[in-house]
C-alpha cells in the first residue's frame, strides 16, 4: 500500500533519577555521600533508508518513545543512558511538527540521520549537593521528564524527471517503455493512483523518472487525485509534459497543455519555472497528428516532440533531448527551508502573582527547581528555600503583599509562608 502523508506521536525518554548513597567502608569513618547522577534519556532520531518508498509502516504504528535513563547508584555511578529510538524513513521525507507547520528536517541522502528530540538530563546525585556546610545531604535530583509531541511526516519523492499530464494520456505505458519499470496501465482514468519510478538508462548513465498521478483543472485547489500528489514534482529538476496530440479523449490539446500548466502554477510558481519538455504522445491513432503538434508548438511557443508510447515511435529522439537538458541543470537537492525548533525551556526566569489569595510563583526557574526538592528530607527543603532567597523569589513575593500564613504555591508544591 502507497502512503505519502503520515501523522505519528513521539517522545524522547526521560532523564534517571539521581542516587541517595552513603559511601559505606570498614575503617573509612564518615565515608560521605556516594551517589550518582541519572543516565540521560534516549534521542528520537530519523534515518533516511533507501530500501522504503512509502510511509506505509506508519499506518498502525504511530507511537515512538525512547528509553528512559536509569537511575544513579552508589559509588558515584552513573545511570546507564537510555537507547534512542531509531524511525527509519523513506529518502525524501520532510519531517514537520504538526502543531506549529514548522518543518523540522528533510531527511534527504540514503543513511542520514536527524535527532528530531533530544532525551532528558539525569538528575544529580546527593554526592553533586555535598559542600562545606552541608556534608552529608540526603537528597538528589528527578531526571528531566521530556514532551511528547506530534509529528506530520510528508513524503517528497526524489527524481530527476517528473511526467506530468491529463488522466490517460500515456504515462504509465512511456514509463514501462522507457525503463524497468511496470506500472498498472489501463484505458480509463486514474490508473495510476501513486506515483511510479522508474529508472532510465541511457547508455553508461541513467536518470530518475517519475510519474505523477493524472492532474485534472482544479487539482492545485484539491480536486481529483493530482493533487494529493504534486508534492512529489516538487524536488524534480525537469517537467516532462505529456499531451494526447490525438485527442483521442475528445478534448484539445491546446488547451489541456494550458490547463496544467496553470494548475502547476498555481500549485508552485517554482514549480512552474522548472525546464519543461513537451511530448505529444499517441502519434499512431490519428493521421494528421504532425499538423496537430506543429499547431501544438506554434501555440506554447515550444520545441514538441512527436512520439507513441504504443510503437515507439519518437521515443529515442525525446530520450535525448531530456537526457541533454538534465545534463545542463545542477543535481537533485535537498528543499530549502527555515528549520523550526522547540524552544528549550527558560531556566531562569519566574515571575508571582495573586489568584483567590494564593501566591503563585511559576516559571523555568522555578520548575527546574521544584525537581530537585525532596518535601520530607530536610536538608532538601532548607536548600529549597535559600535558592529562593539567593534568586529573588521571596523579594517578589514580599512585593505582591505576601504575609505569614499566606499560602504560596510552587508547581504541584504548596505551603505556608512564614518570614
Amino acid at each position: 500500500m502507497f502512503l505519502d502523508i503520515a501523522t505519528i506521536y513521539i517522545k524522547a525518554g526521560n532523564g534517571g533519577d539521581g542516587a541517595v548513597s552513603w559511601h559505606r567502608e570498614k575503617y573509612v569513618p564518615a565515608g560521605g555521600p556516594d551517589g550518582g547522577d541519572g543516565g540521560k534519556g534516549g534521542d528520537i532520531v530519523f534515518e533516511a533508508d533507501p530500501s522504503m518508498n512509502s510511509l506505509a509502516p506508519f499506518r498502525f504504528t504511530q507511537h515512538f518513545r525512547a528509553e528512559n535513563g536509569e537511575k544513579g547508584s552508589g559509588k558515584n555511578c552513573t545511570g546507564k543512558s537510555g537507547v534512542d529510538t531509531v524511525i527509519k524513513v523513506p529518502c525524501g521525507t520532510v519531517v514537520i511538527d504538526a502543531v506549529s507547520g514548522g518543518i523540522l528536517a528533510d531527511v534527504f541522502e540514503p543513511g542520514e540521520r536527524a535527532v528530531i528530540l533530544k532525551g532528558g538530563k539525569g538528575g544529580r546525585g546527593n554526592a553533586k549537593f555535598a559542600t562545606a556546610l552541608r556534608r552529608a545531604p540526603g537528597f538528589s535530583e528527578t531526571g528531566e521528564r521530556t514532551e511528547e509531541r506530534k509529528i506530520r511526516l510528508e513524503l517528497k519523492t526524489i527524481a530527476d524527471v517528473g511526467l506530468v499530464g491529463f488522466p490517460n494520456v500515456g504515462k504509465s505505458t512511456l514509463l514501462s517503455v522507457i525503463s524497468a519499470a511496470r506500472p498498472k496501465i489501463a484505458n480509463y482514468h486514474f490508473t495510476t493512483l501513486n506515483p511510479n519510478l522508474g529508472v532510465v538508462k541511457y547508455f553508461d548513465d541513467s536518470f530518475l523518472v517519475a510519474d505523477i498521478p493524472g492532474l485534472i483543472e482544479g487539482a492545485s485547489e484539491g480536486l481529483g487525485l493530482g493533487h494529493s500528489f504534486l508534492r512529489h514534482v516538487e524536488r524534480v529538476r525537469l517537467i516532462v509534459h505529456v499531451v494526447d496530440i490525438s485527442s483521442s479523449e475528445g478534448r484539445d490539446p491546446i488547451q489541456d497543455y494550458k490547463t496544467i500548466r496553470d494548475e502547476l502554477t498555481k500549485y508552485s510558481k517554482r514549480l512552474a519555472a522548472l525546464p519543461e519538455i513537451v511530448l505529444a504522445n499517441k502519434s499512431d491513432i490519428s493521421s494528421d497528428t504532425e499538423s496537430l503538434a506543429a499547431k501544438l508548438q506554434a501555440a506554447i511557443g515550444k520545441p514538441v516532440y512527436l512520439v507513441s508510447a504504443a510503437t515507439k515511435f519518437g521515443i529515442d529522439k525525446a530520450l535525448k533531448a531530456i537526457y541533454e537538458e538534465l545534463k545542463s541543470l545542477p543535481p537533485v537537492k535537498r528543499m530549502e527551508f527555515n528549520k523550526f525548533e522547540y524552544e528549550e525551556k527558560d531556566r531562569n526566569s519566574f515571575s508571582v502573582h495573586v489568584e483567590d489569595g494564593v501566591f503563585f510563583v511559576t516559571g523555568g526557574y522555578v520548575e527546574e527547581l521544584a525537581r530537585r526538592v525532596v518535601l520530607s528530607d530536610g536538608d532538601s527543603f532548607r536548600w529549597f528555600q535559600r535558592a529562593l532567597r539567593d534568586k529573588g523569589v521571596i523579594s517578589e513575593l514580599k512585593k505582591a503583599g505576601v504575609k505569614d500564613g499566606d499560602t504560596v504555591a510552587i508547581m504541584d508544591l504548596e505551603f505556608e509562608y512564614f518570614d
